[in-house]
């Protein structure tokens, strides 16, 4: 059972969700239900991919990078999402930090890459900022570690701001 760890921006217009969530529902219809798909469930990219993962019947494995990530990073909105797929995991992990912080993020990052067999990106390709902990930072981190990468990044995708 091959397992996919997820990386991808959260700032994904509206229009673009439903072209995310087309392209990682064909990539992984290739698996069915004969897979693990691990996430950190944030908004936008994350939580859609762990969505589709179940949607095909695969085994959710949920990595949360704080002990207060649902208390502080989780926005109203994104609540009863985030919820749903923790309820729907096989696994949740809470990393031993306290703050969702920088810190918190790269090591949950590394926690993702540490389960996976390869790496769903749903990336637009731009080099990491600087600042680490992106998803840029998680791409060169699995190519460094041999891990393959699938990126994700349909015609008419686009990032708010």
């Amino acid at each position: 059972m091959p397992t996919l760890a997820v990386t991808g921006h959260m700032d994904l217009t509206d229009d673009s969700v439903p072209l995310v969530r087309a392209a990682l529902r064909e990539l992984l219809a290739a698996y069915g239900s004969d897979l693990t798909g691990v996430s950190c469930i944030a908004a936008g990219a994350d939580s859609l991919f762990a969505q589709e993962v179940s949607a095909v019947g695969g085994r959710l494995v949920v990595v949360i990078p704080s002990r207060d990530y649902r208390q502080r990073k989780v926005r109203p909105e994104g609540a009863a999402v985030f919820d749903r797929l923790v309820a729907a995991a096989v696994e949740v992990v809470t990393l031993p930090q306290e703050t969702a912080d920088r810190g918190a993020y790269e090591a949950a990052n590394s926690e993702l890459l540490r389960r996976a067999d390869r790496l769903v990106a749903v990336w637009d390709g731009r080099p990491p900022a600087g600042k680490g902990g992106g998803t840029a930072d998680t791409v060169v981190a699995a190519r460094a570690a041999g891990i393959p990468v699938d990126v994700v990044w349909p015609e008419g995708v686009a990032r708010r701001g």
